[in-house]
């Protein structure tokens, strides 16, 4: 993606300076990790992500995230997540998603 000013931090309210929001870097290693298992079939909801934001990006800046697998327990899926520019790492974590029966899962919130 391409950053823009609504993808910064004083656009989410995280910060006040107009570079590339901690918010924003999460949601896209998420859903790097979300595309990951899609493309086997499973929807999942994240539960958890820890990670270090390590370099500030001005809008009209190109980012991405990888994630790998790094451990499956039953439903339970681990994930190594990175985020990057032109210039390299941005930003890197950890990350659990749950795989789901999405129908299901959204019957029992409709209750």
């Amino acid at each position: 993606m391409i950053v823009t000013e609504s993808d910064t931090a004083a656009t989410y309210k995280s910060g006040a300076l107009g570079v590339f929001a901690t918010p924003g870097m999460i949601a896209l290693m998420e859903c790097s990790a979300f595309g990951l298992l899609q493309n086997y079939g499973a929807s999942s909801v994240g539960t958890e992500i820890n990670v270090q934001h390590l370099r500030a990006c001005l809008p009209g800046t190109k980012v991405w995230a990888d994630s790998t697998i790094t451990e499956v327990n039953g439903n339970w899926v681990k994930f190594d997540v990175a985020a990057f520019d032109e210039k390299g790492e941005i930003g890197k974590g950890t990350h659990t998603r749950y795989i789901i029966d999405a129908e299901k899962f959204m019957a029992k919130l409709n209750k």
